[in-house]
């Protein structure tokens, strides 16, 4: 039997005391107010909620609680999302990064028309783009990015008879992100600015004669009801959807937790989200016009308008001659740059300086 002396026990007792502390002191959960994006959308519902509400609280044994809402249902206006995360009102916040663009015009280089027309393509571009992202939220938004996830491609939905790309001229065109609006006027469209909400009713009363969103979005949001022609190429891109943490709170994480919520984005959201992508899209446009299975309920009737290999020439031609070089003199020349060598480089596009 081993005896220790008065000595020895009292050089011994400030770390006993501080490992009975520590043990008798329970862990300290992590609360996170997230707000999340639509909450109507797949997105949302088949990923964003079942993971903030079960599936990281559960790899954290219990030790991370999250309050979970959208900013649709808090009425917030869709540009104030990263603004009001920045300044600590909530500590997660995730909607369309081309929302945020009027604060940040450097940010739409995120999120080209037609440069990917897979998910695997439009995938290659955002983590070519990430860097960038990174910089931009930690600079404009006082926030650390966490994950980059995607809508399905922004397809257009038209009550109106139109037959190619051509006739998309002189119509009004609700767009989905600023680039969008760009390009759709360089193609002889008139871009109009409609929130996703109110764009059955403009569509209804001819406020707009055609609209851009995802497919999948545009289904589940009922356009079928008040369109009829789909012309399924990517004029919005894929409408990528940035999930940021205020840059305060992830900095007064332990690292521990910080490993955890980043391997657990990553694993448990953003990737299972982009592995559906590609075939969501297939499947949307089945549910919207009745050419195939539609998984997702009822089949509707809409018109399939078949996209040229001429359209895609000429919307690619508008989109590098014309809107890339116009939003390089937006964000630029050093975001240019940063764009050529990192998204450029990977889809093969250039923009001209001047």
């Amino acid at each position: 039997m081993t005896y220790f002396n008065k000595e020895t026990i009292m050089k011994l007792s400030p770390s006993l005391l501080a490992l009975s502390v520590a043990l008798a002191t329970p862990a300290v959960a992590t609360d996170l107010s997230v707000v999340g994006s639509w909450s109507g959308l797949p997105l949302h519902k088949q990923y964003e909620a079942p993971f903030w509400t079960e599936t990281l609280p559960a790899a954290s044994n219990g030790d991370i609680a999250v309050a979970l809402t959208t900013h649709n249902q808090m009425n917030l206006g869709v540009g104030d999302v990263y603004r009001l995360l920045g300044d600590g009102v909530y500590d997660v916040a995730m909607t369309v990064a081309d929302y945020a663009v009027a604060d940040a015009p450097e940010l739409e280089g995120l999120d080209v028309p037609l440069l990917a027309l897979t998910a695997d393509d439009a995938r290659a571009m955002v983590d070519a783009a990430r860097p960038m992202v990174s910089d931009i939220y930690r600079d404009r938004f006082n926030s650390h990015v966490l994950a980059i996830a995607p809508y399905p491609p922004q397809v257009v939905f038209c009550n109106a008879e139109i037959a190619s790309l051509d006739d998309l001229k002189g119509l009004k065109v609700r767009a989905s992100g600023r680039m969008t609006a760009k390009f759709l006027e360089a193609l002889g469209a008139e871009g109009v600015n409609v929130s996703f909400s109110e764009v059955p009713g403009a569509l209804q009363k001819g406020v707009v004669d055609c609209a851009v969103t995802g497919a999948g979005s545009g289904y589940s949001a009922g356009w079928w009801e008040v369109s009829t022609h789909l012309l399924p190429i990517p004029l919005g891109g894929w409408d990528s959807v940035v999930t940021a943490m205020n840059l305060d709170k992830w900095n007064s994480l332990t690292a521990e937790t910080q490993t955890l919520i980043s391997e657990q984005v990553t694993a448990q959201f953003e990737g299972p989200a982009w592995e559906s992508a590609q075939g969501a899209l297939v499947d949307d446009i089945a549910c919207l016009t009745g050419n195939g299975t539609c998984p997702s309920g009822d089949a509707r009737s809409m018109t399939l308008v078949e996209v040229s290999d001429g359209d895609f020439a000429k919307a690619r031609d508008v989109l590098v001659g014309q809107v890339l070089p116009d939003w390089a003199e937006r964000a630029g020349a050093d975001w240019a740059e940063r764009w050529n060598a990192s998204v450029g480089a990977t889809v093969g596009v250039t923009i001209a300086g001047n």
